[in-house]
């Protein structure tokens, strides 16, 4: 599921893209995928103008002239794909004997021979196929001849037309809590909203959006990593000093997610295909069965663990690496490459291994060494 860094990554691709252009038409295969009257199509969006791209949570808001806004939820596997015509003024070549502005952000457009293109969301291929596909749920045309599709293969996601006053009194706003990211919300209203669930353990908390906004599992995954907290603690276990470094880590880690989201070809995809992954950064989510990149660095002294309790780190002894067997030679030397640390030699305890538990009801990553489980008050 797209989570806030997503989208706020696409929020800041289309803030770029969309304000000033008119909506001339919109098409739509699935009711529950755009759940709007005629009535209020013809009247509030044909014809409108976009004024601004906003965001909160999880839902991303398309501010209109009209007075009205278009509501967009992404739920599991929703994606959203701007294509433009190709503008030659866009593109980096000489053109009536001056130079065409090179691009000077990385929120600007990438482009291709046939088309500019943005996409976020969901990591498929209609981020990067032609489109419309089989995925494509609604469609928006703009009088620039340019395009917007909502792509959703489960159909879980909706585009709602809304009055923009309206839209701060849906229910869904109304139970969502403060934006993490907010300048105004501090350490010290963290730990009060987190203090109101004494006995529940602290990931659950962390992803429950009436708590805070927008936190999802694969940031809950490595901020508790990074604040060394097991998923699992109790509230009422976790010290003033813990809850405020937590706070600092879950900022910190989504501030980062977003930097790398607005980098990644797998945001900014151009029609050539290039394209790249979310996940490069990450330290624990999805690396089961890989080091934890903190304690893994610590070499054990003293004496030497017997095999198989042990991890060579060592690029040329693939046959001690901890990797399934069947693995490719070229994978066997990534893997490697993930347990030689400079100035560490010898051998590593398997215990630092990250491993897959289920926490709240969510598949989560662990490092057993530096996450230890902590019991509930009796």
């Amino acid at each position: 599921m797209p989570e806030l860094p997503e989208v706020e990554t696409i929020r800041i691709g289309l803030s770029k893209l969309l304000p000033g252009k008119t909506i001339v038409g919109v098409w739509h295969d699935w009711p529950k995928s755009f759940p709007n009257s005629e009535i209020d199509v013809k009247e509030f969006l044909i014809g409108a103008k976009v004024l601004e791209v906003k965001r909160r949570a999880k839902v991303l808001l398309i501010e209109l002239d009209s007075k009205y806004s278009l509501v967009i939820h992404l739920k599991m596997t929703g994606q959203l794909v701007f294509v433009a015509k190709n503008l030659e003024d866009r593109r980096c070549k000489i053109e009536d004997g001056r130079a065409a502005e090179k691009p000077t952000s990385k929120f600007q457009l990438l482009t291709s021979k046939d088309e500019v293109r943005f996409g976020a969301g969901h990591p498929n291929d209609s981020l990067i196929g032609k489109l419309p596909d089989k995925s494509t749920r609604v469609i928006f045309d703009f009088a620039t001849g340019d395009k917007l599709f909502f792509n959703d293969q489960r159909k879980f996601g909706w585009v709602r037309l809304l009055p923009t006053a309206e839209v701060p009194n849906i229910d869904f706003f109304k139970k969502v809590g403060p934006e993490l990211l907010d300048i105004n919300f501090t350490a010290k209203d963290f730990e009060e909203r987190l203090r109101r669930r004494p006995n529940s353990g602290v990931k659950a908390v962390i992803l429950d959006q009436s708590v805070i906004a927008g936190v999802g599992n694969i940031y809950a995954d490595e901020s508790l990593w990074a604040a060394k907290i097991h998923p699992a603690t109790p509230i009422n276990k976790l010290t003033y000093r813990s809850i405020h470094v937590l706070f600092d880590k879950l900022t910190e880690v989504l501030r980062l997610s977003i930097e790398k989201g607005g980098s990644t070809d797998k945001n900014y995809v151009n029609a050539e295909g290039k394209k790249g992954s979310y996940l490069n950064f990450a330290n624990v989510f999805r690396r089961e069965g890989q080091p934890c990149p903190r304690c893994s660095t610590i070499p054990i002294s003293r004496k030497t663990p017997s095999f198989p309790d042990r991890i060579l780190s060592t690029a040329n002894s693939f046959s001690s690496l901890n990797v399934p067997s069947g693995t490719s030679p070229s994978d066997k030397t990534i893997f490697a490459r993930e347990l030689i640390r400079p100035g560490n030699e010898g051998f590593y305890d398997r215990s630092s291994i990250i491993i897959k538990i289920r926490v709240a009801g969510r598949g989560t990553h662990i490092c057993p060494t530096c996450q230890k489980p902590v019991k509930a008050k009796s």
